[in-house]
């Protein structure tokens, strides 16, 4: 579904990506994680071309999107749901509204269809009662659900997870993580930046461990925790599990 070869991302003299190459398969749930700083998020902020690369390629479905017309950009953006670490719900729409802006906007759903469909997302993610609030009602765990439902809205084939759960507090961790859970029992695509060692193990069909903007190892979650290969990924396992 994704092809990425030799992506590189500068920030001025910063070199952040060094050169990434792997693949996500069709209903793969990969799982990044690395210290801070090690380039995970710019690495998915460039799949669906948030950050722009300085080299290399991000194929989707087909479309190289390093090289892609704002046009062409666009419609990708409608397979490739995201989900950000601070929700970026727009605080002057209920929660209805945060919901049916993009397909409205964009004509791909009457206001109707739209609604409908938000309303079937918010009852996914146990939160209709809440349809008609605002999000500065709702508590963390509750705004990153209606983020994630947002995403949903417009089927996407894959979402990008950022840190989902790190600005919640943490007895709000769970609500949202069993929600993705669910999604990927679902066969959802997922690429998710965590730094929930449990979610990794559980849910990841693969995990990629990132340092210094290149990806140091990856490998199916029983081998990456049970047996890591370099000594970099014991000793970061050994501080975090």
């Amino acid at each position: 579904m994704i092809e990425v070869k030799g992506l590189r991302k500068n920030f001025g003299e910063l070199d952040i990506l060094k050169g990434i190459d792997t693949t996500v398969e069709k209903g793969e749930k990969v799982v990044v994680i690395g210290p801070s700083g090690s380039g995970k998020s710019t690495f998915l902020r460039c799949l669906n071309r948030l950050e722009k690369p300085d080299a290399g390629s991000v194929i989707f479905d087909g479309t190289d999107l390093t090289r892609a017309s704002e046009k062409q950009l666009n419609k990708v953006r409608e397979k490739m749901g995201m989900v950000f670490q601070h929700f970026n719900l727009f605080p002057h729409l209920t929660i209805r509204g945060n919901l049916t802006v993009a397909p409205v906007k964009l004509r791909l759903m009457s206001r109707e269809e739209a609604d409908s469909r938000a309303m079937e997302m918010l009852k996914k993610v146990g939160l209709e009662q809440k349809a008609d609030s605002y999000p500065n009602m709702l508590s963390g765990g509750q705004k990153q659900r209606i983020a994630i439902a947002r995403a949903l809205v417009m089927d996407p084939e894959v979402i990008l997870f950022d840190e989902p759960t790190s600005a919640l507090d943490p007895e709000m961790v769970g609500e949202v993580l069993s929600l993705m859970k669910q999604l990927a029992a679902e066969g959802m695509t997922m690429v998710v930046v965590t730094h929930e060692m449990g979610f990794a193990r559980e849910v990841a069909s693969r995990v990629m461990f990132m340092e210094n903007g290149l990806i140091a190892e990856e490998n199916e979650p029983d081998k990456f925790f049970g047996s890591p290969e370099s000594p970099r990924l014991r000793e970061f396992l050994s501080k975090v599990l």
